[in-house]
């Protein structure tokens, strides 16, 4: 077994271990979750390839500080997780997820940018109510989903598809995970990419 698989198995344990006290907290907050029922699992066409550049941009963050790409040029992978929108099920899941990977993200040298088309107030709600998050949480409010239809995953509906991005330090597109918006994407599949970067 390769090492971050180990590591990766060791949080996932360790996760499953939490406090009962923050399991309740985790069951008093779904209680407040919308439910939007089954969607059309992808409602979009990219606009972008792996070996591509990725587009640049420049959203503000729950912080009050405006995050751009390129400011990562050179110095740090990018892992760009789109979702669909907050309060929502599998969204209030995900990100909350990606804590007990901080140390893998480290290990590879990656910043993770997650990006939703809500704006700042319910962003900063919506974030609290799921406990703190250890990246930069982006809205793509307005102009609306703007950087959501450069990358090509703004939905019909005005909703982010559930996509995740790898760029390298070069700022070139490495993998491209549009998700099947109904379900979870695996984090070993994240973090495989992330390892041959590293190599």
């Amino acid at each position: 077994m390769s090492k971050p698989v180990v590591i990766l198995t060791m949080f996932l344990i360790a996760a499953m271990c939490a406090p009962t006290s923050a399991q309740t907290h985790s069951l008093a907050f779904k209680d407040k979750v919308y439910n939007p029922g089954l969607l059309k699992p992808r409602d979009s066409e990219l606009k972008v390839k792996v070996g591509h550049r990725a587009p640049d941009f420049t959203l503000p963050s729950l912080t009050g500080k405006k995050i751009s790409l390129h400011q990562y040029l050179n110095k740090k992978n990018v892992v760009i997780s789109f979702v669909p929108a907050a309060w929502t099920p599998v969204c209030s899941d995900q990100w909350p997820g990606y804590n007990i990977a901080k140390d893998l993200f480290d290990m590879y040298d990656a910043v993770l940018l997650g990006i939703t088309v809500d704006n700042i107030p319910t962003l900063y709600a919506w974030t609290r109510e799921m406990g703190r998050l250890w990246f930069p949480v982006l809205s793509d409010f307005w102009p609306h989903g703007k950087v959501a239809s450069l990358f090509g995953v703004l939905r019909s509906d005005g909703m982010a598809e559930r996509a995740i991005f790898v760029i390298d330090k070069k700022g070139v597109i490495r993998y491209i995970d549009v998700h099947n918006i109904n379900t979870r994407p695996h984090l070993e599949a994240l973090i495989n990419q992330l390892q041959k970067l590293h190599n």
